[in-house]
């Protein structure tokens, strides 16, 4: 499936419309839609509508908005693409985690399928980006990791490794930097002496050790 055969557009709402639910979120509402892309509800509606008649999604009016089969696959080439930039721009070109994804939300457009390919492979095929979110194969599977938690919705004291940190606010990025707080870090938690921002507790997910 060609994503370069749908509009820059409709490749930003089918990403965004899939990432939301992709750790556990809800299905996004077209107010959330509006408030993400900074537009009105009324143009994310006609926007929407028009992607419903192309096949891309399911949309009841006043109801979340649902990919279809063929949405989900071109959303999941689209994320693929945005990744593996973001790992890039990391590894090869020297750029800090919280600056890679708006520049990766530019070029994703861009680049074609193939030189995503070549940059896959002069990576070594990496299998998450630099804030832990699996990388899709080229055949659009995606390794997600089981028994991840939200570091606010841990309850009990305990060592623990993260899985992945939100890279929606750069400075949450900063701050989970300052704490060593990326993935693949391992530390002792306890949230009852926490000093965490809320933002950074909705930011991290990670996994319970044993022991």
């Amino acid at each position: 499936m060609d994503v370069d055969t749908i509009t820059p557009v409709a490749q930003d709402y089918l990403k965004a419309i899939w990432t939301a639910t992709e750790w556990g979120g809800a299905p996004i509402t077209t107010g959330a839609l509006a408030s993400r892309f900074g537009t009105s509800a009324a143009n994310v509606t006609d926007t929407v509508r028009r992607l419903a008649a192309q096949g891309l999604v399911e949309y009841t009016p006043y109801r979340p908005v649902r990919l279809t089969k063929d949405g989900a696959a071109y959303a999941v080439a689209m994320v693929r693409r945005h990744r593996l930039i973001e790992t890039f721009l990391v590894t090869a070109l020297g750029y800090g985690w919280d600056e890679v994804h708006t520049e990766a939300e530019r070029l994703e457009h861009a680049v074609s399928d193939t030189l995503v390919g070549r940059i896959d492979a002069y990576l070594d095929h990496p299998t998450s980006d630099p804030h832990g979110d699996p990388i899709p194969t080229a055949a659009g599977r995606i390794a997600m990791p089981d028994g991840a938690q939200l570091l606010s919705e841990v309850a009990a004291a305990g060592r623990f490794r993260v899985l992945r940190v939100s890279d929606a606010d750069p400075e949450v990025l900063a701050e989970a930097e300052a704490h060593g707080i990326v993935p693949g870090a391992e530390f002792e938690h306890d949230p009852d002496r926490a000093s965490f921002s809320d933002a950074l507790g909705r930011a991290v997910w990670l996994v319970p050790l044993p022991g």
